[in-house]
C-alpha cells in the first residue's frame, strides 16, 4: 500500500517545471561527488518557487536515505541554542540534510551560522538555506567558502516550462495564451491559474496586467466559500500569524473545527508547518486586502476575536508558550499607529535574551557607568544583588555579543525602606501609588527599572520590544499587581511615543547627572485586556463621521457591496457593516428590514430610465442565486462585458441612492 508521504512525493514530480541545474547539482553533493557543494543558497523574490524547489531536494534528500531536518524561518527562535537544538543532528547525524525554508524571517542568523555553526557540521552533510535576499557578498567571496557554497537565483519559468505547467494543468488550448500573456513565468500566479483550472481562466479581466491579478486568482481558487462558517475560517487565517486546529476551535467555537482545517489545508495557496497554516506572503497580503475592502465590518470582528483568545492565552498559557503568543498579538496589529511609534520591526541587529548570569555582571555594570553614570551603575549593583531575576542581557545573534540589559522589578507593598532610600526612582514611583491610589498590603508594583542599549539609547529597538513585550506578559499573568512603571530619560519625547496608553506621572527623579521620566499605569483601573487593546488599537482616533452618519462614504459604499454579496445568507447578513451604520439603528428587526430595504431600493432604480438595465444586472446577480456574474450574465441573454457595465452602474445608483437616506432618512 502506498503512503501518504509517497503519494505526495509522486504529486510533487508531476507537478514540478524546470530547475534542472539545481536538482543536477544537489543530486551530486547526495551521491558525495568531492566537487559539490556542501551549501546550497537558493533565492528570490515572493512567488518564484523557493519553497517547491527545497520541498523537490527534500524528495531526493529522502530517496537517497539521508536523514532530514526542516525548519521553517518564519518560526525560528531569537536565540541561537534554540535552532542549533532543532537542528541537532545536523551537528551529530553523518548526512544529515538541513534544509531552512523562509531564511529571511531569520536572516539575523547569517553571521552565527557561517562562523560558528556550519562549521562544525557532522561529515556528509549538506544544507539548504532558501530566501528572498541573497547572502552577504563576504561570503561568496571568501576563498574558503566559496568553493563550498553554491548561490542560486531563481529565475522565471521559460516560456515553454511556463506553457508546460499549463498543459499538465489541463488548461483548455485556446486560454494558455491569455494565462501566459498575464502571468508570464511568475511561477506562483501560473501554479494558482493551473490550481484554479479552466473555469478559473474564463474572465477576461483576469488577464488584465494589473494589482487585481492574484484577488481574482484567489477569488477562481475558493470559488464560491460553502458557508459562512468557512468564510469566518478563510478571514482568521489571512489575519492570524499562524492557524491552528486548536486556534480555530476557540475563536469559532460554534463550528467544526476540524472540518474547518481541513478545508484551509487544502487551498493550494496555504503552507504547513509544525506552528500550522499560513497563506503564502503574496496571498495573505492580497487575501487581507480584499476582505478587508469587501467586509470590512467582518474583518475587524474576526480581529477582535483573535485578539481576545491571544489576550486569554497571554494569561493562561504555559509559560514555554507566553513569548509566542505576544508575538502573534502584536503581529495582528503591526499596522496600528501606536505599535508604529512604540515598536521596530526591522531585524536588522537581531538579539535574543536570556536570564544574567553572574559572569555577565562586569560587563552589565560597565554598559550602565557607560550610558548612565558612576550613580546609576551602583543601582543596577544594588538591583542585581536583590533581585537578579529581574535582570535580562541581550546578545547580538550573530556574534553573541552582550549589547543591551533591562531590569523588572517586582516590588510588594509596603516599600522597604532601604530600597527608597538607596533609589531616587524606585522612591518615586512609591509616592505616586502614595498620592495617587495607595498599593495594599499583599499587592506590588512593577517597574521597568533599566533598558540600557550603549547603540541605542532610549529609542524604540529590538530590545525594548523585547523587553516591553515580557513586561505587558508578566503584567497578564501577575496576581496582585497593582500599578506598572516604565522610566525613560528623555521624558519629553517618551511621552508622544506613550501617549495614550502609559500616564506621565510627572515625577522626574535625578539620579547621578540625569533626570528620568516615570509614566504609569493603574492596573486596578485598567485591566490589561483593556489596556492591550488600546494599546494595539489600529488607529488612535475614530474615523471623521460624514454628516449625521457614524461612518464615510466610502466605507459606507463597502459596506452597501459587502451586503449585497451576502444577501442570500442571513447568519452572514447579520455580520455586515451595513447593519452598523445609521440606516438600520431604528430597526425593530435590523437583518429581515435591512435585507427587504436593499431588496426595495434595487427595484426602485426601475424608476429611472438609466436604471432599467441597471435594476437587472443587480437582480440577477445578487439575488437570483446565480452562482457566478457569468451565469447571471447568461440568464440576461447578455455578453458578460455588457453584464459587467450595467452592473457597475447599478452599484453606483444604488450606492447614492442609499447614501441619501442615510444622511437624510427616507424621503
Amino acid at each position: 500500500m502506498v503512503s501518504v508521504g509517497e503519494r505526495l512525493s509522486r504529486a510533487r514530480v508531476r507537478a514540478f517545471i524546470g530547475r534542472d541545474d539545481q536538482l543536477e547539482r544537489f543530486e551530486a553533493a547526495l551521491a558525495g561527488d568531492p566537487q559539490a557543494p556542501f551549501a546550497f543558497y537558493v533565492c528570490g523574490p515572493g512567488g518564484i518557487g523557493k519553497s517547491t524547489l527545497l520541498r523537490r531536494l527534500a524528495d531526493h534528500a529522502r530517496a537517497a536515505g539521508r536523514l532530514l531536518v526542516e525548519l521553517d524561518g518564519r518560526f525560528v527562535s531569537r536565540d541561537p541554542a534554540e535552532f542549533e537544538r532543532a537542528a541537532g543532528p545536523f551537528l551529530d547525524v553523518p548526512g544529515t540534510v538541513l534544509l531552512v525554508d523562509s531564511f529571511e524571517h531569520c536572516q539575523w542568523l547569517e553571521s552565527w551560522l557561517w562562523h560558528h555553526f556550519l562549521p562544525r557540521a557532522a561529515d556528509d552533510t549538506l544544507v539548504v538555506l532558501g530566501g528572498r535576499r541573497p547572502p552577504e557578498p563576504q561570503w561568496s567571496a571568501d576563498p574558503a567558502w566559496s568553493r563550498l557554497l553554491h548561490v542560486t537565483e531563481l529565475e522565471p519559468f521559460s516560456e515553454d516550462q511556463a506553457r508546460g505547467l499549463l498543459v499538465a494543468a489541463d488548461i483548455r488550448p485556446e486560454l494558455r495564451d491569455r494565462v501566459l500573456r498575464f502571468a508570464g513565468g511568475n511561477p506562483l500566479a501560473l501554479s494558482l491559474a493551473a490550481a484554479a483550472g479552466s473555469a478559473g481562466c474564463g474572465r477576461e479581466e483576469i488577464w488584465a496586467p494589473s494589482a487585481d491579478v492574484l484577488r481574482t486568482l484567489l477569488s477562481g481558487l475558493i470559488g464560491e466559500v460553502p458557508t459562512a462558517a468557512h468564510r469566518r475560517a478563510l478571514e482568521l487565517a489571512a489575519q492570524a500569524h499562524s492557524t491552528s486546529e486548536e486556534l480555530l476551535a476557540a475563536v469559532l467555537p460554534e463550528e467544526d473545527a476540524h472540518l474547518l482545517f481541513a478545508w484551509l489545508r487544502d487551498l493550494p495557496f496555504m503552507e504547513a508547518t509544525h506552528r500550522g497554516l499560513h497563506p503564502h506572503d503574496a496571498a495573505r497580503e492580497t487575501l487581507a486586502a480584499d476582505l478587508r475592502w469587501r467586509a470590512p465590518n467582518a474583518f475587524e470582528t474576526m480581529r477582535g476575536r483573535l485578539a481576545d483568545e491571544y489576550l486569554r492565552l497571554l494569561r493562561e498559557a504555559p509559560d514555554e508558550r507566553v513569548w509566542t503568543v505576544t508575538d502573534e498579538l502584536f503581529y495582528l496589529f503591526r499596522e496600528g499607529k501606536t505599535l508604529a511609534r512604540l515598536r521596530t520591526w526591522s531585524r536588522e541587529d537581531e538579539v535574543h535574551d536570556r536570564p544574567l548570569h553572574p559572569d555577565d555582571l562586569d560587563t552589565v555594570l560597565r554598559m550602565a557607568e557607560e550610558t548612565e553614570g558612576p550613580a546609576s551603575a551602583d543601582l543596577v549593583r544594588y538591583w542585581a544583588d536583590r533581585q537578579p531575576q529581574a535582570f535580562s542581557v541581550y546578545r547580538l545573534v550573530s556574534t553573541g555579543r552582550i549589547v543591551a540589559f533591562t531590569a523588572r522589578l517586582a516590588l510588594p507593598a509596603p516599600p522597604d525602606p532601604q530600597d527608597l532610600a538607596t533609589d531616587p526612582v524606585v522612591a518615586a514611583a512609591w509616592r505616586h501609588t502614595d498620592a495617587d491610589a495607595p498599593v495594599s498590603p499583599g499587592e506590588h508594583i512593577g517597574i521597568s527599572r533599566f533598558t540600557v542599549y550603549p547603540e541605542r539609547y532610549q529609542v524604540p529597538s529590538r530590545v525594548i520590544d523585547l523587553s516591553s513585550s515580557r513586561a505587558q506578559a508578566e503584567s497578564a499573568r501577575a496576581r496582585g499587581r497593582a500599578y506598572g512603571f516604565a522610566v525613560y530619560r528623555d521624558a519629553d519625547a517618551w511621552a508622544e511615543r506613550v501617549r495614550g496608553t502609559l500616564d506621565d506621572t510627572g515625577a522626574r527623579p535625578r539620579v547621578g547627572e540625569h533626570t528620568y521620566g516615570l509614566f504609569a499605569v493603574d492596573w486596578r483601573r485598567t485591566p490589561v485586556e483593556r489596556w492591550l487593546q488600546r494599546f494595539i488599537s489600529l488607529t488612535d482616533e475614530p474615523l471623521p463621521a460624514a454628516g449625521p452618519s457614524p461612518v464615510s462614504r466610502s466605507v459606507f459604499d463597502q459596506a452597501v457591496r459587502e451586503a449585497l454579496a451576502h444577501w442570500r445568507d442571513t447568519g452572514a447578513f447579520a455580520a455586515c457593516a451595513l447593519l452598523r451604520t445609521r440606516l438600520a439603528a431604528d430597526l425593530d428587526d435590523p437583518v429581515g428590514e435591512s435585507r427587504a430595504l436593499l431588496r426595495r431600493a434595487v427595484d426602485e432604480l426601475a424608476g429611472d430610465p438609466r436604471g432599467v438595465r441597471a435594476r437587472e444586472a443587480l437582480a440577477a446577480g445578487y439575488f437570483s442565486g446565480a452562482p457566478t456574474q457569468e451565469a447571471a450574465a447568461r440568464r440576461l441573454g447578455l455578453p458578460y462585458g455588457t453584464y459587467r457595465r450595467h452592473l457597475r452602474q447599478g452599484l453606483d445608483l444604488l450606492c447614492e441612492a442609499l447614501w441619501e437616506r442615510e444622511l437624510h432618512g427616507p424621503r
